[in-house]
């Protein structure tokens, strides 16, 4: 009867653990909050410290209001990562993030092309240093660009494109 009981608590025990772990809602505390958070108050105060940029900008280059942010869907960021993963094991590399570029269209006939933001997947080169009694896995090259790695553009541009945080 006392291995029954002990056995019967064990369970219970172990089921709260396994639920509180897997089933929680709060994914913030399970996966920890990611470096770089900021407030709406700290976006508002880049977004207005980037006014004399964009202005130089619309007003000397592109001579209208140029565009300032880029939207991607959650399945477009997600299927990209997935890719850009894959594409850099291809490569020999480890995947560690993105980095983040502006750039602009292509220039047509009548104006200047739009500002654009796209993403470069970055990471380390892998190599492999064995021997018969000793196998290591060894990254080299800091979190650099992947040579050869695809970006992800296309986002779609603020409503208007000169709007300005929040839209």
């Amino acid at each position: 009867m006392k291995n029954i009981v002990t056995f019967l608590v064990g369970a219970l025990v172990g089921a709260g653990i396994v639920y509180f772990l897997c089933c929680n809602d709060d994914t913030e505390e399970i996966i920890g909050t990611p470096k770089g958070i900021i407030t709406p108050a700290e976006a508002s105060a880049l977004d207005e410290a980037f006014n004399s940029r964009h202005l130089l900008i619309s007003d000397s280059i592109v001579k209208r209001p140029d565009n300032r942010s880029s939207w991607y869907s959650l399945q477009d960021v997600r299927d990209y990562l997935t890719i850009a993963e894959k594409q850099a094991t291809g490569l020999g590399y480890k995947m560690n993030g993105v980095r983040i570029y502006l750039g602009a269209y292509p220039d047509t006939a009548n104006e200047v092309g739009y500002t654009t933001m796209f993403f470069i997947p970055t990471g380390n080169e892998v190599t492999a240093e064995s021997n018969m009694f000793n196998f290591k896995m060894t990254q080299t090259g800091g979190s650099s660009d992947i040579p050869g790695g695809k970006g992800l553009n296309a986002g779609i541009p603020g409503d208007p494109p000169s709007a300005n945080y929040p839209q």
